[in-house]
Order: C-alpha cells, then sequence, then structure tokens
C-alpha cells in the first residue's frame, strides 16, 4: 500500500484528492495550517497534522514515522489578483513552502512529486492555453507556481526527483471556502447571493474562463503516479468549454433558484480570457465524461445552501495597496 503525504488537505482540491487516494488504498498523511481551510473538510481516514509548510523543520518532522511513496503538493494561497498586493506573503507561502517540501521529497527519495501549478502562468497568451506555450505569467502568483515548475525540473535532472505537474483552473464545487471574498468567483457569487447581495462583477463580466468541476480534476490528479507516462510532464486539467463571467452569474443564480441581480465594479488588471486546452491529459489519463457547468453549479448549490451563508474573509497584511481594487479594502 503507498504511503502519501498530502499538502492542504483540509482545503478545497486537497481534500478531493485526499478521498480519492483513499479510494486508491493508499495510506494517507494530510496536512494543513487551516488558514483557509476547515477541519471538516478532512476525509475520514486521513492522519491529519496541523502545521504550515512555511516551517521547513516541522516539514522535515513529516518523515520521522516513516518514508512517503508520493508527495502531493496543494496547499498554496491561491488568490492570484490578490498576489499583487501581498507580494512577500505569496512568495513566502507558496514559493518557499514548496521548496521545503521538494529539499525533503529529494532527500527521502520520493517516488513521485506531484504538484499543482495554475494555468496563471501562461499569463496573456493565446488561447486555447497548451503545455508547449512558453509561460510568461502576469501576476506574482505565476511568477510563483513557474518557479517551482522550473524547480522541481532541476531537481529531478539533479537528484532524480521525479515529478508529475498539473495546471488546473477555475475548479469550483463542494467544500470550496466561499467566505473568501478575493478568489474562487463561483462562491464569491453564491455566498453573496445567500447573503441576499448582488453579485459583483469587475469590469463588463465578457471575460472569459472554463468552469472545472472538482470531479474532473482530484481523480486524475490522485492517480497520476500511477501512470508511468505522466512522469516529468505538464498537464492542463480541468473544463474545455469556456463561457464568459456575466453568463456564470446567471448561471449561478438559476442554480440557486433566484432572479440574477449584478453590480458591475470598475475593472482590474486580469487576463481577459483564459482557458486550456486538455488534449495531453484526455490522451494520457482518458477521463470520463466531464460533468457540465449547469450540473456541477446544481450540485454546488444544493451544497452551498445546506451550509449557508459565511462572513467574506478579509486579508489584514496588504504590503502595496496601490491600485487595490476598492470592493478589496475594508
Amino acid at each position: 500500500m503507498p504511503r502519501v503525504l498530502i499538502t492542504g488537505v483540509a482545503g478545497f482540491i486537497g481534500s478531493h484528492v485526499a478521498a480519492q487516494c483513499l479510494r486508491l488504498g493508499f495510506e494517507v498523511v494530510g496536512v494543513d495550517d487551516l488558514s483557509g481551510g476547515f477541519i471538516e473538510n478532512v476525509p475520514e481516514g486521513v492522519d491529519f497534522r496541523r502545521g504550515t509548510v512555511v516551517d521547513h523543520e516541522w516539514i522535515a518532522s513529516l518523515w520521522n514515522d516513516g518514508d512517503f511513496d508520493y508527495v502531493y503538493h496543494l496547499a498554496a494561497y491561491a488568490a492570484e489578483g490578490l498576489s499583487h498586493f501581498i507580494r512577500r506573503f505569496n512568495y513566502q507561502t507558496n514559493l518557499i513552502g514548496s521548496i521545503n517540501l521538494i529539499n525533503q521529497s529529494a532527500l527521502h527519495h520520493v517516488k513521485c512529486f506531484v504538484f499543482t501549478s495554475s494555468i496563471a502562468v501562461y499569463g496573456a497568451n493565446q488561447t486555447p492555453m497548451t503545455e508547449d506555450i512558453t509561460p510568461q505569467p502576469e501576476d506574482p502568483y505565476g511568477v510563483s507556481k513557474y518557479a517551482i515548475e522550473l524547480d522541481l525540473a532541476a531537481a529531478q535532472h539533479m537528484f532524480g526527483l521525479s515529478y508529475i505537474i498539473f495546471r488546473p483552473h477555475n475548479v469550483y464545487g463542494e467544500r470550496q471556502n466561499i467566505a473568501d471574498k478575493y478568489r474562487n468567483v463561483i462562491g464569491i457569487f453564491m455566498n453573496q447571493v445567500m447573503h441576499s447581495q448582488p453579485m459583483t462583477i469587475f469590469g463588463d463580466g465578457l471575460q472569459t474562463r472554463a468552469f472545472s468541476y472538482i470531479d474532473d480534476v482530484a481523480p486524475i490528479i490522485a492517480r497520476a503516479p500511477l501512470v508511468p507516462e505522466a512522469y516529468q510532464q505538464v498537464f492542463n486539467v480541468g473544463a474545455d468549454q469556456p463561457c464568459t463571467v456575466l453568463t456564470l452569474a446567471q448561471e449561478t443564480a438559476r442554480a440557486l433558484g433566484v432572479e440574477p441581480q449584478i453590480v458591475h465594479l470598475p475593472p482590474r488588471h486580469e487576463v481577459v480570457h483564459a482557458f486550456a486546452s486538455h488534449a495531453k491529459a484526455q490522451r494520457v489519463f482518458q477521463p470520463d465524461r466531464p460533468v457540465p457547468l449547469r450540473e456541477g453549479l446544481a450540485r454546488m448549490a444544493r451544497w452551498a445552501q445546506a451550509r449557508g451563508p459565511l462572513a467574506p474573509i478579509e486579508f489584514d497584511h496588504i504590503e502595496v495597496p496601490i491600485n487595490l481594487p476598492p470592493s478589496w479594502t475594508k
């Protein structure tokens, strides 16, 4: 039975990957600092340890009671737009924390390091984004993710640490943190509706994204180390069909059974069109038929309504407030 380590296990994608790993028969040790996740997200059967990937000594201690066959690194603060204004926090949490894990994985001869990057690495390249495009990230979050990708390639060359990199995008579904006002637009919309507030959209809402239901992403990530062809490869993973944010708001309202009420905010600096090709992942992993957006939204809406609205979380440590969107200030 493979013994695996999963970071971000109390978070959204991490908890679903952990559940899939348990279904595969893996022994799962899961870690999280609970800064953005919830202990109730951790699947039963996970050996949970609370701590932060930024603490390199604590990370090293995770190997004290045995080695891991695979490491799944999903812990991150994935607020792409906010990362411009929290640069130090972004690099400490997302980059340095990742390096701590890569170091230990190399030292202990982990068989495969599975890393969730992001299509934020592509920047404003032409769409659909494909894995052979040279990344040109436009925000510190994307920069940190791409730096880790490069570091993994270097670690493989120097130490023989095998890796698999996934670039998921706009993933949604049950267990998402709907209280985070800076990321996860579907969760933001649902929380606003449940608070009887209008859904807020930056700009005209004609930005396009392909929204990916969690069940189309987590199973692929979980079984990746069992697929030899995936090693030392990068994969886009997620939905193929893009839609506008305006259409998304209308579909979210439909899923919640209300008429859409929308307020347009001043536009913010962001990539306007971001959706990817998944031909490579489809060839290597042969996934099941994807869940259509309307069906996925209905599933998430039922979960969100059962959970109820949450108070939006404010980020307290803005480092550079220049050009910070007014709706993100207290």
